[in-house]
């Protein structure tokens, strides 16, 4: 179930960067796009993880536990969007259907 999910939210972020790519060629650099996006998940996680360990110290377990999942699930999305791999720029020419993109080589994050 979880590889379903990675799988998904791939696919989902994938094609969101197409759209991106697509409407915006020139004015849109899709690697600092990701690396924004891993900036801001990272922090998040990271206040999750606070947020966990001051309930603990409080002594609300299932708070604790609750914040403690959520940031597992982000350090998840770190892991899943770090994978995506980002087309080359001019890779995608504004009049294509989008299938000729996976041709070219990606450019992982």
């Amino acid at each position: 179930m979880t590889q379903l999910h990675d799988l998904r939210l791939k696919l989902l972020v994938q094609q969101e960067s197409e759209n991106i790519a697509k409407s915006q060629p020139a004015d849109i650099d899709l690697s600092v796009v990701q690396a924004r996006c891993l900036c801001w998940l990272a922090l998040l996680a990271e206040a999750h993880e606070e947020q966990a360990s001051d309930a603990e110290r409080r002594g609300d377990t299932e708070q604790a536990m609750g914040w403690f999942a959520d940031s597992m699930r982000l350090r998840d999305v770190i892991q899943v969007v770090t994978t995506i791999e980002i087309p080359l720029p001019g890779s995608v020419d504004s009049d294509d259907q989008g299938d000729d993109f996976l041709e070219d080589p990606p450019l992982a994050a």
